[in-house]
């Protein structure tokens, strides 16, 4: 390619919180400009928001709507190459479906849509159009994450017996959506976070996690939701027991009224020669304990020789220098973007570049909310996973 490609983003305006985070991460790479937006369902925020990002007048749009119309009719080398979804859950699936429509690859905060159905139909236009979604599932951005999904790939490990996963947060414990907390109202509405809070918020990225680095998949789970905080009309605990594809078994924990914690998700997985574990809250660290051996700690940045081609192609600085969330996210932005290009120019992209999450992780992630909800709510020890 010999220019950026033209990114449009639905919502993320100024009201909003992720929208700043996918702009940052779009940017950090200079592969990425963005140039329309439908920011905002209010159009006082809509336009005030288009101002403050320097879009054009003509190009900051009143709806999504309005802005797949108008941008479609542009000349191809004018209009946006891909659109970015960072609305709530609920309002997900209508803008994807119609961006496809129009020829628009997307990119997609998770869960990818409001249910299993809409994720079902959504993956179906994907692969009618032959169009590229990319899901930001974050946290399979980090090099270190990404060092551990090729150990086992490998087999260094030998093979998987016990996943551990968590991810408890605090910030929900308080009844915060009833005390004019905006983030907090959706979240645990209904009518617009879906069948679960916690698992589709959190829950999710866990399971994503637990997949993308043993590469096995969920078969079946034994789940509990719990609803902890009084006057609360959704869950925002859980607990999920699970079975993967290679015999190997784990446990899976979820939580947003674990008092004091932040984001300290946390992965552990054990084969027969070893095991890894990896921290959000200590990123650039992943933990390595053997069997007979002594336990080692790779760093990202600094032992490049011990690291696989799909780290050190995410890593971004030397040795001693922090690499976080915003790295993260923007490892997925341009692993998306690479792949794009490569599409539009009509090269062969690498494995590394095709390293982020698609519609199949999210249709997978709706599953995963499906099937805790229905476990949870069964007097059956264990239920199938059904897709």
């Amino acid at each position: 390619m010999n220019r950026k490609l033209k990114m449009g983003m639905v919502g993320g305006g100024q009201d909003a919180f992720i929208g700043a985070i996918h702009r940052l991460a779009a940017n950090m790479d200079g592969l990425i400009e963005i140039t329309c937006g439908a920011l905002s369902i209010n159009p006082v925020t809509a336009v005030a928001s288009g101002k403050a990002l320097f879009l054009a007048e003509s190009r900051t749009y009143l709806t999504y709507e309005e802005m797949f119309k108008a941008e479609a009719a542009l000349p191809v080398n004018e209009r946006m190459d891909f659109v970015t979804i960072v609305t709530p859950n609920f309002a997900h699936f209508a803008p994807a479906m119609m961006a496809l429509d129009y020829g628009f690859n997307v990119v997609i905060e998770k869960p990818i849509t409001f249910s299993l159905e809409e994720a079902k139909l959504l993956k179906q236009k994907v692969e009618e159009t032959g169009l590229i979604l990319c899901l930001t599932h974050t946290y399979s951005g980090y090099p270190m994450v990404k060092q551990a999904k090729a150990m086992v790939r490998e087999g260094k490990l030998g093979k998987i017996r016990k996943v551990w996963v968590e991810y408890p947060q605090g910030w929900l414990s308080k009844l915060s959506e009833r005390e004019g907390n905006a983030q907090a109202a959706w979240r645990t509405d209904p009518t617009k976070a879906g069948k679960s809070s916690v698992m589709g918020d959190i829950g999710t990225h866990a399971a994503h996690l637990a997949e993308y680095i043993t590469g096995a998949k969920i078969t079946d789970v034994c789940a509990e939701l719990n609803t902890l905080v009084e006057g609360r009309v959704m869950d925002d605990d859980g607990a999920v027991m699970l079975k993967f594809d290679n015999d190997a078994k784990g446990v899976l924990m979820a939580s947003q009224v674990a008092a004091g914690e932040e984001n300290a998700l946390r992965i552990r997985v054990y084969g027969e020669k070893g095991g890894i574990e990896w921290l959000q809250h200590d990123p650039n660290t992943l933990i390595v304990r053997w069997l007979d051996e002594p336990a080692q700690i790779l760093r990202a940045g600094s032992n490049y020789s011990h690291l696989s081609s799909f780290a050190t192609h995410n890593c971004r600085t030397p040795g001693g220098h922090p690499e976080g969330y915003l790295e993260a996210f923007a490892n997925i932005y341009r692993n998306f973007a690479l792949t794009l290009s490569c599409k539009l120019d009509g090269t062969e992209p690498t494995a590394e570049m095709l390293d982020f999450p698609s519609v199949e992780d999210g249709l997978r992630g709706m599953a995963f909310i499906d099937n805790v909800v229905t476990s949870s709510q069964s007097d059956k020890k264990w239920t199938p996973y059904i897709m």
